[in-house]
């Protein structure tokens, strides 16, 4: 049903990153189905998708806890001086017709992710933190005005893995689950597929990297709920040949310390942020991630697609993806961790993954939604 005006909320228009990046392809898509769509942000980052107005409605140089509730005011002032048929909010906003949730709750968030720090005065002193946190508090409230008394009630919640939706419905009882759907995320499959033999040769050989070797590569921005201390914990207890590569643009001298340690400073490499992902999984072994958190990792389903054996935590949501055999139960275990590494390393060569028809993905289901909404709100408009 195109030609409807639709408007997507998001506090950042960009490609970078997990949300935003999906954000900005739901656009494009849209946008190319015949919709007029408006794009609130705070603020718009690079290139704009062909067809797509931004609305840049920024936000005051303030705490995170002020610029969360101004921009979801000024979304609310927005929609309440201009005409639209159809709102889908992407963040942390009250009025919206399709809410897609990309994260779990934030006392399950915070639950969940204080072990990443350890145990003792450092867990602590977290923990006093979170419970003091003014950004928290109105995330809370926040949460609590989306889910608990929404301004539309009758809005359509998509979380982006069954494991969020039991996240959510364990915080949340009061949502009726039949208007809580699952729609996984899709790595852009022309991209990422299993690299033919010789090029994971040249890969390898211009990396410095031997027959013998067996990399372990991950990714992520947050070290500590990824799990890569437990990683750098895993290799030492794997043989020399075994090698850990990490992508990801945050600063690594803590985990490096960790490294040298344990002895094995000269088998980790941190890359920094990596442009080229498809490369980086075609030159590895084996793909970990033993996260703390996480929704539904994007690089483990890009991992799969690349036909990488890949190992994650029950804490992703991306789990649901991997055989059972290779779901690590605790992501601080490093002993475990490195039994499934060896486990994983004997797999047969890369096949490409097949996604599973039982689980909805990518921008089509969301396209299939759109349409549902419009014409059910059509029809109620023109009921005499």
């Amino acid at each position: 049903m195109s030609g409807s005006r639709i408007v997507i909320t998001m506090p950042r228009l960009s490609l970078y990153g997990g949300a935003e990046g999906f954000g900005w392809r739901l656009a494009r898509e849209l946008a190319a189905a015949g919709h007029q769509v408006d794009y609130l942000c705070a603020r718009a980052e690079g290139q704009t998708p062909g067809g797509v107005t931004p609305v840049e409605l920024g936000r005051p140089p303030l705490g995170r806890a002020v610029k969360n509730i101004w921009f979801a005011w000024a979304v609310e002032k927005h929609l309440r001086d201009s005409r639209h048929d159809l709102v889908i909010g992407l963040g942390r906003t009250w009025h919206q017709d399709i809410l897609r949730v990309g994260g779990g709750p934030q006392d399950i968030f915070q639950r969940l992710t204080l072990s990443a720090y350890g145990s003792g005065f450092t867990q602590q002193m977290k923990r006093l933190r979170r419970q003091f946190s003014p950004a928290a508090a109105v995330i809370r409230w926040m949460e609590s005005r989306q889910f608990d008394t929404p301004t539309n009630p009758g809005q359509r919640i998509v979380c982006v893995s069954h494991l969020v939706r039991d996240w959510l419905l364990e915080a949340h009882p009061g949502l009726d689950p039949d208007r809580v759907s699952v729609i996984y995320n899709r790595p852009d499959l022309t991209r990422f597929s299993p690299p033919d033999m010789a090029r994971r040769a040249e890969l390898r050989h211009c990396h410095g990297v031997a027959d013998s070797d067996v990399v372990i590569c991950t990714a992520g921005t947050n070290f500590a709920f990824k799990g890569v201390s437990t990683l750098i914990r895993a290799l030492a207890l794997l043989p020399p040949t075994h090698r850990l590569v990490v992508a990801g643009g945050r600063n690594p001298e803590h985990w490096l310390g960790l490294a040298r340690t344990l002895d094995v400073e000269r088998r980790v490499s941190f890359l920094g942020k990596v442009q080229d992902m498809p490369s980086f999984y075609a030159a590895a072994d084996v793909f970990a991630l033993p996260t703390y958190y996480d929704a539904c990792s994007n690089a483990v389903l890009e991992a799969l697609a690349c036909g990488l054996p890949t190992i994650t935590s029950n804490r992703n949501g991306s789990a649901v993806f991997i055989p059972p055999q290779l779901v690590l139960q605790d992501p601080g275990d490093a002993e475990a961790l490195a039994a499934l590494i060896v486990q994983a390393g004997a797999h047969a060569p890369r096949q490409p993954f097949v996604w599973p028809e039982s689980h909805p993905c990518g921008m089509a289901p969301y396209l299939a939604l759109v349409d549902e909404m419009l014409a059910a709100k059509r029809a109620k408009t023109s009921r005499p």
